[in-house]
């Protein structure tokens, strides 16, 4: 499990505004924790694209157009990953980093 990797993801159950059901997530712990910690951070990717929010970050992973949900970012349980489906391209794993600083001012 690294960063940038995309799982399938139960997020369930939500509250309020929260992002639910199973879907995509992108992986932005760090690749240091992952291995120690029982929890990960993720971002889930949604198919209602936003292009105009500076809080969504438009990807195409398998061919597919997604946003990456940076605004839904949380930390769940491993338990909640059901497998592993791709990854980021390098590109769009610097562009997700860039904005993640940038909206939460981690290095």
């Amino acid at each position: 499990m690294r960063r940038a990797d995309i799982y399938w993801c139960r997020l369930d159950p939500v509250e309020g505004g929260e992002t639910g059901k199973m879907r995509p997530c992108v992986v932005v712990s760090l690749d240091s924790l992952n291995p120690v910690l029982s929890t990960v951070v993720v971002c889930p990717l949604t198919s209602q694209l936003r292009p105009h929010w500076r809080t969504r970050l438009q990807v195409c992973p398998a061919g597919q157009a997604a946003d990456v949900c940076a605004d839904q970012i949380r930390v769940v349980s491993k338990s909640r990953l059901a497998g592993r489906i791709g990854r980021l391209s390098e590109d769009d794993a610097r562009a997700l980093h860039e904005l993640l600083t940038e909206m939460y001012g981690a290095r």
